[in-house]
Parts: structure tokens; sequence; C-alpha cells
């Protein structure tokens, strides 16, 4: 199955960045004011969703789900629950990082329920790519320049950084005290990163 891109409307700056992770056989979902970006991007919706305060409705031949402006799910949180429901397990977010802080902080836990859900997850912005790391050894390469570990969830255990300048062994980080921001991949190696009890959010900063 495909893996399905869903678009929000938060601003993007670097869209030739954004593109390059694009693939020709992705499915679209735009999310309504998701809707400014899909020229520049160069993408064709393959379903368009929200309520449109952002975004008038272009009303295209094109699978379009009209929402109440009154409900529980934002745009975003709507398109992924659908994606879910069609068969889609592995994610791409785009245009979810910037603007409305209480968007930004909604959307971000939105690779939360993916990696709950035992779904593939990746969310991007025209400065970094964050995923959700568990008990699954990531890697992180040296082309990064830096990369952070954030508890966003509770408090993580077990927490193991190798091949980094700041390593941990079975360490623990909570909510309280965020001391895994900006670390480096050491040069010519892959850091690896994995998490034993709980989770933590990874940005991997170009």
């Amino acid at each position: 199955m495909p893996r399905c891109v869903i678009i929000g409307a938060a601003p993007i700056s670097n869209y030739k960045k954004i593109r390059s992770v694009l693939r020709d056989d992705d499915f679209f979902i735009v999310c309504d004011g998701g809707l400014n970006h899909i020229k520049k991007l160069k993408v064709t919706p393959d379903l368009i969703t929200g309520d449109f305060d952002s975004h008038k409705n272009p009303k295209l031949k094109i699978e379009t789900i009209v929402l109440p402006r009154e409900k529980d799910d934002t745009d975003s949180v709507f398109a992924l629950k659908t994606a879910i429901s069609r068969g889609f397990n592995d994610f791409l977010f785009i245009g979810m990082l910037g603007a409305r802080l209480d968007h930004e902080l909604g959307n971000l836990y939105m690779l939360v329920k993916c990696h709950k859900e035992g779904l593939s997850a990746l969310m991007i912005d025209d400065y970094s790519e964050l995923e959700i790391v568990g008990k699954d050894e990531i890697k992180i390469e040296d082309r990064y320049a830096y990369f952070s570990l954030l508890n966003i969830t509770g408090t993580a255990r077990g927490i193991t950084i190798r091949g980094a300048k700041y390593p941990l062994e079975n360490a623990e980080i909570n909510q309280e005290y965020q001391f895994g921001i900006s670390n480096e991949v050491l040069p010519g190696q892959t850091a690896t990163v994995s998490v034993q009890e709980g989770c933590l959010l990874l940005v991997k900063v170009w």
C-alpha cells in the first residue's frame, strides 16, 4: 500500500526540501488550508478534507469530505483517522508545525497515536524530521546537524544513545527536565537510539 501524505495549513518556506522527500506513488490528503501549498509542492490531492475555515472549498473533481466547524477532531486528526480506517499504515505529515502553537502541539501527538497503533509516521518541516522512538532501535546518520530527544508523554526509561557526542546508557528523561536537546552524531558514524519503557520524540535537524 502506498504511503499516505497528509498536508496541513502550517507555513512552509523550503518547498524544494519538502518536495525532495515525496514519492511518485504517495497518496495525498490535503486538509483545508493545506490547499495553499499544493501548487508549490507540485502535488495533486487524492482526497481533500476540512471545514474550510482557512481556505475556500475548491470544489474540484476530487473526493472531498466537508466537516462541520464545531467538532472534536481537528481537520488533520480527522484526515489521519480516515486514512487509518482505509488501511494506510505509513504516514508523512507536512504543513503541521509553526503558526498556532495549540495546533502545532496537537499535530505532534498524531505521531504518538501512530506509534501506539504500530504505524510508521514521520513529520517534517523546514528545519527537521520528527518521529517517535521506542523499543525499536532507530539509526541516525551523520548528515544531520543535530538531533534531540524530548519527552512528551511522561517518564521514559532505559534510554540508550550510541555513536553520538553525548551517549547515554539505560538513562531516564522525564517531562520536567529535558536534557536530551542538541546532540550530535559522531563524524563518520551512525548513531543509534532506543527506549525500553515509554517513548520519546526524536527531532533530527538538517
